[in-house]
């Protein structure tokens, strides 16, 4: 099999290079956003037909945490469909017989019930401040969706819920909560401040899902031979921020204190997906929070220490 991955340079593409590398049978393309602008229709298009390969696992994307969100909507509108809509439509036109479009949890309503199943979709208002990405995201589920109903494709879409791991993106304003409490307590720690700051209340509660999980949940369903039109992928289990933000601080051994700063936005009170349907077909995580946190702190100190740390 000849796989394309779009967005092997992010997380998540790291993790499935880190998957499929060396399986047998298994031809890796790749490349680069400076070698192929997933933004520019033709370019997606003309590599395509040039490289014809047997599936395609969509796993670029414009990603950021809440602060990002609100600030760059659209930005993370346009780039996100743009990027969707290219590569779904592209591997049409190419002949791939089939592709896996990674979403989000983010694309269920804000006040979805929890656990979050599949069909609740659409079902209500989605959070506010990640309203855009959450549109394109859907957007893209939906295309490919429409692909596999009308041109009997094996398009399919996997919905992931939060992510940590290798190669996340620790800015302090743009990234997500998990990398960026890791450097505000690793910082806070070396400088031997007596307090952190974390946003918001602490209340709400998120479900972490380590990279290399999704990644293994990924070579799962390219493997089933009629997956759902979309799925699930996540741990089962959620933690409050509170308890994040503790287990993170005593993972990296900072001992001050974290004062709340409650008038910064919380978001979704409560994010947990329904993973009932992906265990039914015989997947499940097996990197739980705790080693997790550990695994991610050595690299984020392995990153930081040659400079290809993305902060």
């Amino acid at each position: 099999m000849k796989l394309y991955i779009a967005g092997h340079n992010g997380m998540v593409g790291a993790a499935l290079v880190r998957r499929f590398r060396g399986e047998l049978g298994v031809t890796l393309l790749l490349r680069s956003r400076r070698e192929l602008d997933l933004v520019d229709q033709r370019a997606v298009a003309v590599f395509l037909a040039a490289e014809k390969p047997d599936a395609v696992v969509i796993a670029a994307a414009k990603v950021g945490g809440i602060h990002a969100n609100s600030t760059y909507p659209a930005e993370f509108l346009f780039d996100n469909l743009a990027i969707a809509a290219n590569c779904l439509h592209g591997a049409h036109q190419a002949g791939v017989g089939r592709v896996l479009f990674l979403g989000s949890s983010c694309i269920y309503p804000k006040h979805a019930p929890q656990p979050m199943p599949e069909d609740c979709l659409l079902t209500g208002p989605l959070e506010p401040t990640n309203e855009a990405y959450a549109i394109a995201k859907i957007a893209g589920l939906m295309l490919a969706q429409a692909y596999r109903r009308q041109h009997g494709v094996l398009y399919h879409s996997a919905m992931p819920t939060n992510l940590y791991g290798p190669g996340d993106n620790y800015h302090l304003q743009n990234s997500h909560v998990l990398p960026a409490l890791i450097r505000k307590f690793h910082e806070a720690k070396t400088a031997g401040r007596a307090e952190v700051v974390a946003w918001g209340t602490g209340s709400p509660r998120r479900e972490f899902l380590h990279v290399d999980d999704l990644a293994d949940a990924c070579a799962f369903l390219l493997k089933l031979p009629d997956p759902p039109d979309w799925i699930n992928v996540g741990t089962g289990t959620d933690v409050t921020i509170r308890e994040l933000t503790e287990l993170v601080a005593a993972t990296v051994g900072f001992t001050g204190r974290v004062v709340w700063d409650a008038t910064k936005p919380d978001g979704t009170p409560r994010k947990l997906l329904d993973g009932s349907r992906l265990t039914a077909l015989g997947w499940r995580a097996r990197i739980d929070l705790r080693d997790g946190l550990v695994r991610t702190y050595r690299t984020f100190l392995a990153e930081l220490a040659s400079g290809t740390l993305r902060a």
